[in-house]
């Protein structure tokens, strides 16, 4: 039986898995958090030991690789990373093929993701989604006619780069008042940060309170994670910087719908994790922003954390 090696390069975590060849399961997982100071060399060196560790001597028939920046999915070269350091024309394919000596694959994690729901998940059935990962950043991937598309130079469905309030604060891409700036988790946690700094819970009232009280008042410890928890217990400072986020997010898949009609959008990463209130705000303001006789659904992803790797696999079928 042919094995599928999956490799999941995230912002801040790395993935490695194998399976059998049209198998729904995995045969071994491995799964490893980078560390704060990582850098290229330091996820290759990481994502090596996961490798090993998997294989066990045994020799994989095609690799997929799922990269959580924009990819040459032509060459299979990285072309960088918004938040691991080093990352710049890395013929990721390439270093793969050499060591391993089978066919490997690289594309862009929300590319990947989206291609895993629609073969594995939530887009069983549609031949038209777009797949939007809400995390440590925020990107987008199409199928259309139950195919990948990529754009002319594979930078097609950069959502989290779709500006949505021009007066909003710098993106780490130079723009202002993109939907990653106001949506993904560790920009909300750092306004949550920046507010508290300025004016501490105790001047605010309730606002911050929850959200001080879960890092025991270190604001250095808030995460995303923690502006959704303090949110879910009704702290109103991180409820209205979530909200912002979902109001963002949904604006942005309005917009979207209205320019290309997908039957259905899907939504996966660690932020869609933030209860019921974040979702209600992004169905509400997508289906407001969108046109009213435009007809589509937005659900989260079936695959969870594991939408890149699945979808890996599916690109790596590809090479078979």
């Amino acid at each position: 039986m042919a094995l599928i090696l999956a490799l999941d390069f995230g912002g801040t975590k790395l993935a490695a898995a194998m399976t059998n060849l049209g198998s729904r399961e995995w045969l071994r997982y491995e799964r490893c958090f980078s560390p704060a100071n990582a850098d290229a060399k330091t996820d290759l060196e990481m994502m090596r030991s996961l490798i090993y560790a998997l294989l066990q001597d045994t020799k994989p028939a095609a690799i997929g690789v799922s990269f959580g920046g924009p990819v040459d999915f032509t060459t299979g070269t990285v072309r960088l990373s918004h938040h691991v350091a080093g990352w710049k024309n890395i013929v990721l394919k390439q270093l793969l093929e050499a060591e391993f000596g089978v066919p490997a694959s690289v594309d862009n994690d929300a590319n990947i993701a989206a291609l895993g729901e629609h073969r594995f998940g939530a887009g069983q059935g549609y031949d038209s989604l777009f797949y939007i990962t809400v995390s440590t950043g925020i990107g987008g991937g199409w199928i259309l006619n139950s195919k990948p598309w990529r754009g002319t130079a594979g930078m097609a469905g950069e959502i989290g780069h779709v500006v949505v309030n021009p007066d909003g604060p710098v993106c780490l891409c130079g723009k202002r008042g993109c939907v990653e700036r106001l949506a993904s988790g560790p920009y909300m946690a750092q306004d949550a940060r920046e507010i508290l700094f300025k004016e501490p819970a105790k001047l605010q009232g309730q606002r911050g309170k929850i959200l001080t009280e879960l890092v025991n008042n270190d604001l250095d410890l808030i995460t995303g994670k923690v502006v959704s928890e303090a949110a879910v217990k009704g702290d109103e400072l991180a409820l209205n910087i979530l909200h912002g986020g979902a109001w963002a997010l949904g604006v942005g898949i309005g917009n979207v719908a209205n320019l290309i009609n997908p039957q259905r959008f899907i939504l996966g990463g660690s932020v869609t994790k933030s209860g019921a209130d974040w979702w209600s705000v992004v169905q509400k303001t997508a289906h407001e922003t969108a046109l009213p006789e435009i007809d589509f659904d937005i659900v989260p992803a079936t695959l969870g954390d594991d939408a890149p790797l699945w979808g890996a696999v599916a690109l790596a079928e590809f090479a078979l």
